[in-house]
């Protein structure tokens, strides 16, 4: 028997990810939201409405987080990894990795958009 799922369920799982308000660029991987916040070396306001919903490139669906420029530097250190908070709820939602970057405080960083993928089921 095949397997299927509804575009509308994993639509659901895309706006859990969605409701993040904020994107932090950080060095090495938070294990939840209190090491992403302390550990912040630059941090880009989302608004509601930024994300954008469509057809996954290999299957499922996908949510395309948007790019964001002139983002303040709030610590120097090397990012390596790009997460998005909900800071309302002390949230940690998606972490991925990101080149490394050398960021210097007081600079800016910008951040390429970037797609997050839910794919069909095997």
């Amino acid at each position: 028997m095949a397997k299927w799922v509804s575009a509308t369920v994993l639509d659901g799982a895309l706006s859990v990810i969605a409701s993040a308000t904020r994107m932090v660029a950080l060095a090495g991987q938070p294990s939840n939201f209190a090491e992403a916040q302390a550990g912040r070396l630059a941090e880009a306001v989302l608004a509601p409405g930024e994300f954008t919903n469509g057809p996954g490139e290999t299957s499922g669906r996908r949510i395309a987080v948007p790019a964001k420029t002139g983002v303040p530097v709030l610590a120097s250190g090397t990012a390596d990894h790009v997460a998005l908070l909900d800071p309302g709820q002390s949230r940690l939602l998606y972490v991925t990795t990101c080149p490394p970057q050398s960021l210097v405080a007081g600079g800016t960083v910008n951040f390429a958009s970037w797609s997050i993928e839910i794919g069909d089921p095997v």
